[in-house]
């Protein structure tokens, strides 16, 4: 009997005690209803009895159901067949059978920095089912086919029987109930029972869970080496902090604006080449949990067991003859290409009306692993949640590899890598611990072709502009400057009593001293210096914005760094020498007769007004607007407030308002108040009691017939007492907004949380 057998069995006991437990309820709940029928009479008591066991036993048997019951969820991905990558599958089949499992079903490549096994398991991991392997194509990028191995034979180990019979049931209940619990809802007639025993549960669990992923690691090791595991274990949680924070610096911001870059992943492998300081940080620092389910042991533990075992291990394989290696392979470097549908072959062939990217209110949104995933923190996250997947057919091509951009510094110049997207590649360098690996083929035959595939499904446009990456990333940049030019404006409007609408009208009020006076009312507390340092910020702001709109200046932007305002040209513009100068009322026309001699427009509008997109922070489902069902969006600009459904209908306001927020909301051009005017994006102002006229674009276009309220539109906040949550905000232009908490309300993940903030940002700021 295996060591580890005791520990596999007691495991697979405790999750069969879910299902007694389950039952125990119901029984108890038929008990208590016959013990109440029982001194009736035949016919009252089968009268009364029939609709009190639907309303009791009926009900705790659906909600214990439904918490138990497995949700099986395809990420987005595009699968690939054996005879579309023949390498792949031969690394996988090598994998399986060091792990002494049978192959995976289907490989399915997704956009996380992830690999996990999906299982449709049912009766919370019971009894299994078809298993497919979730492996992201940064991994494919990024990582040498040592890595590769050790990090897939890992995935599927955890279904071997190396620590007893029991074990692969084990680890699939452990998936399940960690997926089943957040589920549970706190207030639930199922959930204090269920609750509970699933923290005995996971106390029971934890100890053979953490010996399960030790065995895995060493079958890992003495499939791919130790090194190869220790180094993959360091490089996965460093990929995926990179994975975030690309989307965070680079994708995110272009999707709220309303544009999306050509080739995702192919930015993806030029921010891993040229910023390889983050990478080693990453490497460096030791993960952190993912959660309380989370049964991977800390970091430093499983390094030192994997070194401890690994003379071993030499020793046995020197004594017995070693099994072929797994051929080399590498990723490809990004196409320098635009993003198409179908080019190269590949061919998508369900795009997802559900799909959303893996990224706050868009790319940087977090995601959840497949319904039966066994992906998890150490050699696993969790691939997108996103419904849909695709197939493709790839075509012979020979593409540039991926390891000349790795090799070194001098491999990646300015023409590889700015190729079509003419970002300027400051400071690329080599990743790290690739000079090592010396790629012999190809994995995947035309991994750019699978990139651009994969894109259509992981980051549908819907509805956006898909552009090349210097022109998504200038949009972005101008685009949250506008956004913070318009609360700005929007906040010296209300001081002065009249639109301040551009740069024009701003340097106007300067030059007669009201610019100054408006500060001080905004920032009353704030000394001298601060005011001064406030007003000055604001007018580089502007001044820059005019700049740039009227074509006199452009961005400079780089992989490594920060962007940059320059001339048209290339030249450095000291914007900041002329903003200091327009502060001070006597050089502040001299100023504008400067700009305007360059050929700056101070009254130029944005050339897209109405596309910027407010970002997402959080979303609240049925809460009461004033009476009304109401579904809440918190966004870092004000609250989108979406008309609810009808009660029972609630996991589809869910699923709707993750499909707005996935598309984002759009309120550039949305009116700011301003001493009894009404102020549009363009800059053009309403009499006192009438609307400004919708600018151009897309600006007031509010998904789901949505209402949104400006927090700077916001008076005060008030909390209402009362056993329900309940709140009251001020208006500026007069009357209040009541919202209230229901009995069926839930939240998108991190609602409640991003909600709190809101408030107390409100309370403390009005």
């Amino acid at each position: 009997m295996s060591k580890g057998a005791p520990g596999a069995g007691r495991s697979a006991a405790a999750l069969a005690g879910f299902l007694v437990v389950a039952g125990a309820q119901l029984v108890v709940v038929l008990l208590a209803v016959w013990a109440v029928l029982s001194p009736l009479p035949g016919a009252l008591a089968l009268r009364i009895g029939v609709p009190l066991s639907l309303a009791t036993a009926g009900t705790l048997a659906y909600v214990t159901w439904r918490a138990l019951h497995s949700r099986h969820r395809t990420p987005a991905g595009v699968a690939v067949a054996r005879d579309q990558a023949p390498r792949l599958w031969e690394l996988i089949d090598g994998a399986a059978a060091a792990a002494g499992v049978t192959a995976p079903a289907g490989v399915t490549v997704v956009a996380d920095a992830t690999v996990a096994l999906g299982e449709r398991t049912r009766l919370l991991g019971v009894i299994g089912g078809r298993r497919d392997l979730y492996l992201g194509l940064p991994l494919l990028q990024a990582l040498g086919p040592d890595r590769l191995t050790a990090i897939v034979t890992h995935e599927l180990a955890h279904g071997s029987t190396t620590l007893g019979r029991w074990a692969p049931l084990a680890y699939r209940g452990r998936v399940a109930v960690g997926r089943a619990m957040p589920r549970i809802s706190r207030r639930g007639p199922a959930a204090i029972v269920l609750r509970a025993y699933a923290g005995f549960y996971r106390r029971m669990d934890e100890p053979f869970s953490r010996a399960q992923e030790l065995a895995a690691d060493r079958i890992a090791a003495a499939h791919a080496g130790t090194e190869a595991t220790i180094a993959a274990l360091r490089d996965l949680p460093a990929l995926a902090g990179m994975q975030r924070l690309f989307h965070a610096e680079y994708v995110g911001p272009g999707w709220q604006a309303g544009f999306v870059p050509d080739d995702v992943f192919g930015g993806l492998l030029r921010v891993l080449a040229a910023r390889t300081t983050e990478m080693t940080m990453l490497r460096a620092r030791d993960p952190e949990p993912t959660g309380p389910w989370d049964t991977h042991p800390p970091l430093p533990e499983r390094i030192a067991a994997l070194a401890a075992a690994a003379p071993a291990a030499r020793s046995a394989s020197a004594a017995s003859s070693a099994s072929p290696a797994v051929s080399p392979a590498s990723a490809a470097s990004p196409s320098t290409s635009a993003a198409s549908s179908g080019s190269a072959g590949f061919s998508p062939s369900a795009s997802p009306s559900g799909a959303s990217p893996s990224g706050p209110a868009g790319p940087s949104a977090p995601a959840s692993a497949p319904s039966g995933a066994s992906g998890s923190a150490g050699f696993a996250g969790s691939p997108s949640d996103s419904v849909g997947a695709a197939s493709f057919d790839a075509a012979p091509a020979g593409p540039t590899s991926a390891s000349e951009m790795f090799a070194g510094a001098s491999s990646v110049g300015a023409g590889s890598v700015a190729g079509a997207s003419g970002v300027e590649p400051e400071g690329a360098g080599s990743a790290p611990g690739a000079t090592e690996r010396k790629p012999a083929a190809e994995l995947v035959p035309d991994l750019p072709a699978l990139g651009r595939a994969l894109q259509v499904v992981a980051f549908p446009p819907r509805g956006r502009t898909v552009v090349s990456w210097d022109e998504c990333l200038s949009v972005a940049r101008t685009s949250e400057m506008e956004r913070e030019a318009e609360a700005a404006l929007a906040a010296i409007s209300r001081a002065v009593g009249k639109p301040v609408p551009d740069a024009a009208e701003l340097l106007t009020i300067a030059a007669d001293g009201r610019l100054r006076a408006a500060a001080e009312t905004v920032f009353p507390e704030a000394p001298p210096e601060e005011t001064t340092s406030r007003i000055v910020e604001l007018l580089g702001l502007m001044l820059a914005l005019a700049a740039l709109r009227s074509g006199v200046a452009r961005w400079r932007h780089s992989w490594t760094g920060a962007a940059e305002v320059v001339g048209a040209d290339g030249t450095y513009l000291d914007l900041a020498e002329l903003a200091a100068a327009a502060a001070d009322p006597e050089t502040t026309e001299a100023v504008r007769a400067y700009l305007t001699e360059a050929g700056v427009d101070l009254a130029a509008v944005a050339s897209r007004p109405g596309s910027t997109r407010a970002q997402v922070l959080g979303g609240l489902i049925n809460l009461s607007a004033d009476g009304a069902r109401t579904d809440v969006l918190i966004t870092d600009l004000g609250l989108l407030l979406v008309p609810g459904l009808p009660r029972g209908r609630g996991p589809e306001s869910k699923r709707r308002l993750t499909r707005i927020a996935a598309d984002g909301v759009p309120v550039g051009g949305m009116t700011a108040s301003a001493g009894g005017t009404t102020v549009s994006a363009g800059g053009t102002a309403a009499p006192e009691g009438e609307v400004a006229a919708p600018p151009a674009g897309d600006g007031l276009a509010l998904p789901g017939g949505g209402r949104f309220v400006p927090f700077a539109d916001v008076a005060g906040v008030a909390t209402l007492s009362g056993r329900r949550k309940g709140w009251t905000l001020g208006m500026r232009a007069g009357g209040e907004l009541s919202l209230r908490s229901a009995i069926d309300s839930d939240e998108l993940p991190g609602g409640w949380a991003a909600w709190e903030e809101a408030v107390t940002f409100l309370a403390g700021t009005r």
